[in-house]
């Protein structure tokens, strides 16, 4: 529900059909499916059996020589159903769900430009221009604080900056122009003809000028494509089933493999190592000083060292920016490679999350909204914790992605084995008398002592 009003908030207000508005709550909610019937069955097992032992009908069932195992087998089985659904769902209803939603949410922002600006960094969504702000507020949110524009309509760069103070978006329904209307502002613009030397530039002619107001339009018949159900957007990690990604991901690792050859072999032609071994003996003199240097004189030590200088400089500025792109290309492999693995091990959830709720429930022996509520939250809030942790570390190449994908679950199925073996023996949670009652005993001995006295 969170996630639904959340995405409403987005979109509501904004001009909108109510039938595309129901269509992306409709996929928001299929996207969001997977992760509410784990909860779903980890809060019902707790609640379930909870009332079950409060009323004790497992004691009565005990009487008759009918197990917990036995009484829960039903149970069990449709556990490993529903995880059979919750992955048949995953693998198949939400990535078209992701895919719908996700075009539609862009299509959406593309009919309302107002949307596509998010304060606090540059928008690069409206043709042409670059528009940054610090707060967008209003009851449309078309009223926008310290505006910074640049122009970049004349495809010479940044030649025309516009700042203001305050902001407002005014575009009609079906317009192909969005007005944009600024208070108390600073306009500057730089006049550069075309083919012109840096050199030059410095010299061109500039005009500025202070403004109260100043509106202008700009041309965005690119952004309005009346067809909101258009799919731009396709092939992203999670829009793909899982033989998709099995196909998708070893291109990919191949991909990366060749951008890492590529790259090796550029740093090593840059270095000149080769030339610089391929000298033939012939050019080696006899009783040359260990200390290279001192073979030369200073001019030429002085070339040696300036030109060593400098290659090294560029090739620690290209390892740099060989580092950044590298870096980048192995976050999007590992989302690939993340969500494939993710995909099977969240398939599980359900039945690991029911194991632990099951017997939680019978040892509890609370029924209700009340206890089982907030354990099952609890409970589902570690488990959810743990696979966003294991997720980002794996994205960051910290962990594997298998190990990334798996953590949650290597860290609650002993959890829930350990309860199941706790419920199995009609024991407690924790036997707190077996670590509180030698204590009690140890003082009991001194004041005894004290009253025999």
């Amino acid at each position: 529900m969170q996630a639904l009003w959340l995405t409403f908030d987005d979109i509501a207000g904004k001009g909108i059909s109510i039938v595309f508005i129901l269509k992306f709550l409709f996929y928001t909610s299929l996207i969001v499916s997977p992760q509410a019937l784990p909860i779903g069955i980890l809060l019902s097992s707790i609640m379930a059996l909870g009332n079950l032992s409060e009323n004790y009908e497992f004691a009565a069932a005990k009487s008759t020589g009918i197990s917990l195992q036995r009484l829960v087998r039903p149970l069990i089985i449709l556990t490993f159903f529903m995880s059979g659904i919750n992955f048949v769902f995953l693998n198949n209803i939400y990535p078209h769900a992701m895919l719908k939603q996700k075009n539609l949410y862009i299509n959406i922002k593309k009919k309302k430009p107002a949307m596509a600006l998010v304060p606090g960094s540059f928008n690069a969504d409206i043709p042409n221009y670059q528009i940054k702000f610090d707060e967008k507020y209003g009851e449309e949110e078309n009223l926008l604080k310290k505006v910074l524009i640049y122009d970049l309509t004349s495809k010479k760069g940044n030649q025309k900056v516009i700042t203001a103070e305050r902001g407002k978006i005014a575009s009609e329904e079906g317009s192909k122009y969005m007005t944009l209307i600024l208070y108390n502002g600073y306009y500057y613009e730089e006049h550069i003809r075309n083919n012109t030397s840096f050199k030059a530039r410095k010299k061109m002619p500039a005009s500025s000028a202070k403004f109260d107001e100043y509106e202008f339009n700009i041309d965005i018949s690119s952004l309005s494509d009346d067809d909101l159900d258009k799919e731009n957007w396709s092939g992203v990690y999670n829009m793909l089933s899982l033989g998709q990604l099995k196909d998708t991901i070893p291109k990919m690792k191949t991909s990366f493999d060749e951008f890492i050859r590529v790259r090796s072999i550029n740093v090593y032609s840059n270095t000149q190592a080769k030339t610089l071994h391929s000298y033939p003996d012939s050019l080696k003199t006899k009783n040359l000083s260990p200390d290279i240097l001192s073979n030369f004189n200073l001019k030429q030590k002085t070339t040696i060292l300036s030109s060593s200088l400098s290659r090294a400089r560029s090739t620690f500025k290209n390892i740099k920016n060989n580092k950044e792109i590298l870096k980048k290309r192995r976050k999007r492999l590992n989302l690939y490679d993340v969500e494939f693995y993710n995909r099977i091990a969240f398939s599980f959830s359900c039945l690991i999350l029911f194991f632990i709720g099951a017997p939680l429930g019978s040892i509890i022996r609370k029924g209700g909204f009340g206890l089982p509520m907030i354990l099952a939250i609890s409970t589902y809030v570690l488990y959810f914790f743990g696979n966003s942790f294991g997720r980002n570390l794996a994205e960051e190449s910290s962990v594997t992605a298998f190990l990334g994908s798996w953590i949650a679950a290597i860290v609650m199925i002993p959890v829930g084995i350990f309860l199941t073996i706790r419920a199995t023996k009609d024991k407690g949670l924790l036997n707190l008398n077996g670590i509180f009652l030698p204590i009690t005993n140890f003082f009991k001995r001194f004041t005894s002592k004290k009253t025999t006295r």
